[in-house]
C-alpha cells in the first residue's frame, strides 16, 4: 500500500489544528514548501519530511503506521489501557498512544495495604477522581480523609499528595489530571 504523502501530511496537520504557516514555523521551513508537499508538486527526502514532523511533532513511524487520515481512537476496549502501575496498584491509563493529550484520565486499582508511597507525591497542574467502590485514604497537604464510593476529591497537584487503602477490599477510582503525568 503506497501512501499519498501530501494528502496525508494535510489531514494529519488538520487534525493537529495547525496551518500551513504555523507548521512551518514550527519546523523552520517555508510555508510553500508544507504547500508544496501537500499538493504533491515536491516528494520530500527521508530528512526533509523528517524536519516537517518534527513540527507537530511526530516521528517518522507514526506517521506512517497511524491512520491519522480518520483521525485519532476514541474508544478504548479494557485490553488496550497499559497498566503504569506497579504490584498492589494498577493505574490503566485510557488514550496512552495519543499524542498530545492534554489530561490523563486513569482507572486506579489498589489492593487492600497499598499505598503510593511514603513520600508524597507532587507534580504541576490539577487532579480529581471519584471512588467507584471500596475506600481509600487520601491525604492532601495537612488535610487527610477516607472517601468511599460516589465521594471524590479535586486539588491542585502541586500540593503533596498521597493515596492508601487502608480497608479490607480492592478500592476503584476513575481520576483525571491535567498536564497528563503519564
Amino acid at each position: 500500500m503506497t501512501i499519498d504523502v501530501g494528502a496525508h501530511l494535510k489531514a494529519v496537520r488538520t487534525l493537529h489544528g495547525l496551518s500551513q504557516r504555523e507548521l512551518a514555523k514550527r519546523a523552520g521551513v517555508t510555508n510553500g514548501l508544507i504547500s508544496l508537499i501537500e499538493q504533491n508538486r515536491v516528494s520530500p527526502s527521508v530528512s526533509s519530511l523528517k524536519k516537517v514532523l518534527d513540527g507537530i511533532p511526530m516521528s517518522l513511524a507514526d506517521f506512517f503506521t497511524l491512520d491519522e487520515v480518520q483521525g485519532p481512537d476514541v474508544f478504548f476496549d479494557k485490553e488496550t489501557l497499559p497498566d503504569l502501575g506497579s504490584g498492589p496498584v494498577s493505574l490503566r491509563l485510557v488514550a496512552a498512544r495519543r499524542g498530545n493529550r492534554a489530561m490523563a484520565i486513569l482507572q486506579e486499582r489498589y489492593q487492600p495495604g497499598a499505598d503510593t508511597g511514603e513520600d508524597m507525591l507532587s507534580h504541576r497542574g490539577e487532579a480529581g477522581g471519584i471512588v467507584c467502590r471500596g475506600e481509600i485514604e487520601v491525604t492532601i497537604g495537612s488535610q487527610s480523609r477516607i472517601l468511599g464510593p460516589g465521594d471524590a476529591y479535586y486539588f491542585s497537584s502541586s500540593t503533596p499528595h498521597r493515596f492508601r487503602n487502608l480497608g479490607t477490599e480492592v478500592c476503584e477510582i476513575v481520576s483525571a489530571c491535567t498536564p497528563p503525568t503519564f
